[in-house]
């Protein structure tokens, strides 16, 4: 499968599965940064439609990344054949699993406290995960790549998809902005950690409160003039990465994750994360992905 981020010829397709909480979310975004158009959870039995419908005739190369896993409709078992479908379409379809041991697992849950999608059922947590072992076991059976990610971190788990698919790669320093709540721990990889618990809150505005820091209303929330504490904490915080990640960069490191903190991590550091995230990216860093531990 031709999977260049540079744009070869050809169509690719990556489908991107495995258990959850392995890593699958950073995959797709690391898909989306190398300009594949992605879609996550989609109805498995929908594959061959959303190739069909997201294809362009005047495109030399497409490249799609489809996110299937439990949460997809549909018997996963049918997938041969319509993976045979979309390669009647003239793609070349590649599927990629992800998966992580169950100690690991349930650490990540207890971290961040996200619900498994399957303990909807009533399940507690350690048979949800047996349950979905077992679900998606024909996937696992088919896949061109397993990765294991149970000692990876963020960055290495990023570097694993490039490699292991063959995706064009910048030799730069990768940078990783991450966002964070301070009541469930610090992120164990941060570099950098930054406390933005004393700006304002838009957690208080009823309004704002069900939105995260990537919505259109809470940016403008902290870009009005009258915020004027947001706007000087970003710019100290830029002037500071300006000066010292090059620096970084010349030297032996090959990645650096700077997080932002408050207190329920989903507006103030997210807003500062992706905000942080644009600058470097204007500044010429071309690895720059963003990483929302309370959200993603």
């Amino acid at each position: 499968m031709n999977t260049t981020g540079n744009g070869g010829t050809g169509n690719a397709l990556v489908i991107v599965s495995g258990m959850s909480g392995s890593g699958k979310t950073v995959a797709l975004n690391t898909f989306e940064d190398l300009d594949f158009y992605c879609v996550d959870n989609l109805p498995a039995e929908l594959l061959p439609e959303f190739v069909r419908s997201a294809t362009h005739p005047e495109r030399a190369s497409q490249k799609l990344a489809v996110g299937i896993d439990v949460r997809s409709r549909g018997d996963l078992a049918n997938l041969p054949e319509w993976l045979s479908a979309v390669g009647a379409l003239g793609f070349d379809p590649k599927l990629v699993f992800f998966d992580t041991a169950d100690n690991v697992l349930l650490k990540r849950y207890a971290d961040t406290r996200r619900r498994h999608p399957l303990t909807r059922l009533g399940l507690a947590l350690s048979d949800a995960i047996a349950l979905e072992r077992q679900v998606l076991r024909p996937l696992r059976q088919l896949a061109d790549v397993t990765i294991d990610t149970s000692d990876l971190n963020v960055h290495q788990l990023r570097h694993r998809v490039l490699t292991e698919l063959g995706l064009a790669m910048d030799s730069s320093l990768s940078l990783l902005f991450e966002s964070f709540a301070y009541r469930r721990g610090l992120p164990p990889d941060a570099d950098f950690v930054f406390d933005a618990r004393a700006l304002p809150n838009p957690h208080w505005d009823p309004r704002l409160r069900p939105l995260s820091g990537r919505d259109g209303p809470v940016r403008e929330y902290f870009e009005a003039p009258e915020q004027a504490d947001v706007a000087a904490f970003l710019g100290q915080v830029n002037a500071f990465l300006d000066a010292w990640l090059p620096r970084m960069d010349s030297s032996t490191r090959s990645y650096v994750t700077v997080a932002f903190g408050c207190t329920g991590g989903r507006h103030r550091s997210v807003y500062l994360a992706e905000a942080a995230a644009e600058h470097a990216r204007s500044r010429g860093w071309s690895e720059v992905a963003t990483h929302h531990r309370e959200l993603d």
